[in-house]
């Protein structure tokens, strides 16, 4: 039996916040894909590991005392690997704090947001302008508040952390959004720099490596 990581995922922002976080932290692991648009999340030997039906979810057979344990909700997974592996959780107790609030930012608003102007502006067969309307404005104000927060640091919370690793999949689908980035420039310069981040463009491939 391996005793690498085990990664169920998609090509959503969702699961590359995982497969971005895992080589950012140089960690083996092994890639199952869950073809969610064959709806293979809703079978009964996923459901006994994530229970929510969806993706990502890992069974780490190592676990945090040796014991096998699976993790599902992308948040948890990053907090889970970070505290593992001491890595990009935060520096100290007061910047862990930090780190955690842009997690959970991003997991309450950033992703939601953005989630439901992916779909009322690129999936919906019925076009409702209230819908994007709505969901373009709302889009416009957590663009703001991360714009807002990068105008005097280089990361989200100051050091490179999960907190980055779980905003910039979303962010990497602007156009989805009809986002101008340069609109945001704090935001620009930070979602470049990330981009050539080599753990980041190999993540940003999971699971459709060539």
């Amino acid at each position: 039996m391996s005793t690498k990581i085990q990664l169920y995922t998609w090509g959503t922002p969702n699961g590359r916040k995982i497969s971005i976080a895992l080589e950012e932290m140089g960690v083996d692991y092994e890639v199952h894909p869950i073809n969610i648009l064959k709806g293979e999340q809703f079978s009964e030997s996923y459901l006994a590991i994530s229970p929510s039906n969806k993706i990502p979810c890992i069974v780490d057979p190592a676990g945090m005392h040796g014991e096998s344990i699976s993790i599902f909700e992308s948040g948890a997974i990053l907090i889970y690997l970070a505290r593992k592996f001491s890595k990009f959780g935060g520096s100290d107790s007061t910047n862990e704090l930090e780190v955690l609030q842009w997690v959970m930012w991003q997991m309450g608003g950033f992703g939601p947001a953005l989630g439901q102007l992916h779909h009322f502006r690129k999936f919906a067969k019925t076009k409702v302008p209230y819908a994007i309307e709505r969901f373009d404005n709302i889009a416009d104000q957590v663009y703001r508040v991360l714009d807002t927060r990068l105008a005097t640091r280089d990361f989200v919370a100051d050091d490179y952390s999960i907190a980055d690793m779980a905003i910039y999949p979303w962010a990497a689908r602007f156009e989805w959004q009809s986002i101008d980035l340069a609109t945001y420039p704090n935001v620009k310069r930070w979602f470049d720099m990330l981009s050539q981040r080599p753990a980041v463009k190999q993540g940003m491939q999971v699971p459709f490596l060539n």
